[in-house]
C-alpha cells in the first residue's frame, strides 16, 4: 500500500462524510458525522461515556466499519485501503498501554518497524531514539519488562512504540485516564511539547474537559453518537448548547471542589 503520508499534499488528514456505525440490532452508536482533520492538528473527541468518541476512533483504522457513508485518510476512502497496511501506517495508544508482557521495552517499541521488515541497526537506532524522545533513557529503560514500569512509563513506551514507524497519524484512547492526577498532569504538559515539536496528526479521546482545553487545537463535542460541534479550546465555554453548559459546571464544580480542600 502507499504510504499515508504520500496523500498529505493538499486537504484533510481525515474526513468523517456522514458517517454512521449501528449495531446489528440497529442501534446506532455513531450517527451522521461530518467531520474533518487538518493535518498537524490535535483534535480532541470530547464526550460523556456512551458518546461514540471510542467507536469513532475505531472506524478510523477499520478495527469497526461504517454502516452508512465513508471516510476519507488523506483523501482516499478508508475502505479501499488494506486493513493491516492501514493500522501499520497510523499510531494507536490507549489506556492500558497494550505491551506485550513477556517482551522487553525494547520489543515492545520496535514492533511496527519489524513488522515492516526494517534493517534490525535501523530497528535499534529508532527505539533508543523514540525512548530518548518520551523520557526514558535507552540504557536503563530498554531491557525492562512491563511490570518493571509505573503507570507513567507503561503509557510513555506506549507513545513511543505509536511513534516508532513515523506515522502520520496517531489516534489516542483516553491514554492518560488511569493514572494518578500527578503524573497525569506531567504526561499531558510532556505530551503537548511533543505534539507542538513533531506536527503529527492527531485525533485524542477524552471525556474530562480540562485534558480537552489543555491539549486540542480543536474540540469535537459528541452527544449520543452525534456531533454537537467543533470549537477551539477558547471558544468552547462560551458556547451556548446545553451540553457546553454541562462540561462547563463539571469543570467549575472541580475548580470549588479544589478549593475547598
Amino acid at each position: 500500500m502507499t504510504s499515508l503520508s504520500d496523500g498529505f499534499q493538499g486537504g484533510y488528514a481525515l474526513e468523517f462524510r456522514a458517517t454512521t456505525y449501528r449495531l446489528p440490532s440497529g442501534a446506532a452508536l455513531v450517527s451522521g458525522l461530518n467531520l474533518s482533520v487538518a493535518r498537524g492538528e490535535t483534535l480532541v473527541l470530547l464526550g460523556r461515556s456512551g458518546s461514540g468518541k471510542t467507536t469513532t476512533l475505531k472506524l478510523i483504522n477499520r478495527l469497526l466499519e461504517p454502516t452508512e457513508g465513508e471516510i476519507l485518510i488523506t483523501g482516499r476512502p478508508s475502505l479501499s485501503l488494506d486493513p493491516i497496511q492501514l493500522r501499520r501506517g497510523i499510531g494507536y495508544v490507549i489506556q492500558d498501554a497494550g505491551l506485550f508482557p513477556h517482551w522487553t521495552v525494547a520489543r515492545n517499541v520496535g514492533l511496527v518497524p519489524r513488522l515492516e521488515r526494517w534493517p534490525e541497526e535501523k530497528i535499534h537506532a529508532r527505539v533508543r531514539e523514540m525512548l530518548s524522545l518520551v523520557g526514558l533513557p535507552p540504557e536503563e529503560f530498554a531491557e525492562r519488562r512491563p511490570s518493571e514500569l509505573s503507570g507513567g512509563q507503561k503509557q510513555r513506551v506506549g507513545v513511543a512504540r505509536a511513534l516508532a514507524a513515523d506515522p502520520p497519524i496517531l489516534l489516542m484512547d483516553e491514554p492518560f485516564g488511569a493514572l494518578d492526577p500527578i503524573t497525569r498532569a506531567d504526561l499531558q504538559r510532556e505530551f503537548r511539547a511533543l505534539a507542538l515539536r513533531l506536527r503529527k496528526t492527531i485525533v485524542f479521546v477524552t471525556h474530562d474537559v480540562r485534558e480537552a482545553l489543555f491539549l486540542g487545537t480543536r474540540i469535537a463535542l459528541l452527544d449520543q453518537g452525534r456531533l454537537v460541534g467543533v470549537y477551539a479550546p477558547a471558544e468552547f465555554l462560551k458556547a451556548t448548547e446545553p451540553e457546553i453548559h454541562a462540561f462547563a459546571a463539571s469543570l467549575e464544580f472541580g475548580r470549588a471542589h479544589e478549593g475547598a480542600q
